[in-house]
């Protein structure tokens, strides 16, 4: 099922084939103690998750920055389909209600609908992450904050999560 396709004047992608099983990849996106272990680039951490596995259900996170500011993130799944795609909003908060405020939009930011897809390729994982974005300017706001880089090393931080404290199975 296509629930998204990518716009290179809109959208944002990461794309990795990662050496980790599909089914320890989904563990650490959708079980908080392990997701919470990962989710930013350090120095920053994730202080607090709250995960309801299912459209219309609550993702929400808090990142902490390393001088304890912090910035809640408060979302909504769109879209759950076990093993292989999560899609969640800030533009939404539970239950689908308008959220009236996205990432970091009170400051010039955006809105962004989050697309994880993952496939297995033998033992590994073909890992792919579109950021979608409205229009142009929010893709390059997100850009210049560091896509590419955070959601890079935050895939890292997965991977090295995954091998360290998730059993296979």
């Amino acid at each position: 099922m296509n629930l998204a396709s990518f716009n290179p004047e809109t959208d944002l992608m990461l794309e990795r084939l990662v050496d980790v099983p599909r089914d320890r990849v989904w563990r650490a996106w959708t079980e908080p103690k392990h997701l919470m272990r990962w989710f930013c680039p350090r120095p920053w951490t994730t202080v607090a998750c709250e995960i309801d596995l299912r459209p219309g259900g609550a993702f929400n996170t808090t990142m902490r920055s390393p001088d304890g500011q912090e910035f809640p993130n408060l979302g909504c799944y769109l879209a759950v389909i076990p093993g292989e795609r999560l899609v969640w909003t800030d533009a939404l908060t539970a239950g689908f209600r308008p959220s009236g405020r996205g990432y970091l939009t009170n400051d010039g930011g955006f809105y962004l609908t989050a697309v994880i897809s993952l496939e297995s390729v033998g033992t590994q994982t073909r890992y792919t992450a579109l950021a979608l974005h409205a229009d142009r300017s929010g893709r390059d706001k997100h850009a210049e904050m560091g896509f590419a880089e955070g959601w890079g090393t935050a895939l890292d931080q997965l991977v090295e999560h995954c091998r360290a404290e998730l059993p296979y199975g």
